[in-house]
């Protein structure tokens, strides 16, 4: 009898090249950005000082930075709504795995609203019980061209 990821994977493989949707938009207010740089001890002025930023930078506002945007990718998919529930069924846990490949093509203006797009690369069978996804997740900032955050994430799905 199949375990749940072996029938899991199944559904996965279907999906792969699909976009799953897209999240919620998110503020990226300047007290997260300030936490962010107490949390890494990077106190860059482009990212904490508003009239230097104004002054020397070129975005003329404090911008958040590139791996802040990287760390709000789990909140930011948890709002992209499930397109395969039956893959999910027997999941204990899901954890991050890591990434293969991360760009960071236009900066996060504070204040900005940003959400994520995801889509699944490919789905592979670890073992009887775990499944790992890789997904392309893009995270636009709303009224720009270019996104935030360009990253493909390795997870990995722990079934009963």
């Amino acid at each position: 009898m199949p375990t749940n990821a072996e029938k899991a994977i199944e559904i996965f493989k279907d999906q792969e090249g699909k976009a799953d949707g897209t999240g919620e938009w998110f503020k990226v207010e300047q007290g997260r950005i300030n936490a962010f740089a107490d949390a890494t001890l990077d106190h860059q002025f482009i990212h904490v000082d508003p009239e230097k930023a104004a002054l020397l930078s070129p975005f003329k506002v404090t911008v958040a930075h590139g791996y802040l945007t990287l760390s709000l990718i789990p909140y930011l998919q948890a709002a992209i709504p499930v397109t395969t529930p039956k893959a999910y069924e027997g999941v204990t846990m899901g954890v991050n795995y890591g990434l293969d490949k991360v760009r960071f093509p236009n900066p996060v203006k504070v204040n900005s609203r940003v959400r994520a797009q995801r889509e699944l690369i490919t789905a592979e069978l670890v073992n009887p019980n775990t499944i790992q996804l890789k997904q392309k997740v893009t995270v636009e900032i709303e009224g720009e061209s270019k996104p935030a955050c360009v990253a493909e994430t390795l997870s990995r799905l722990y079934y009963t």
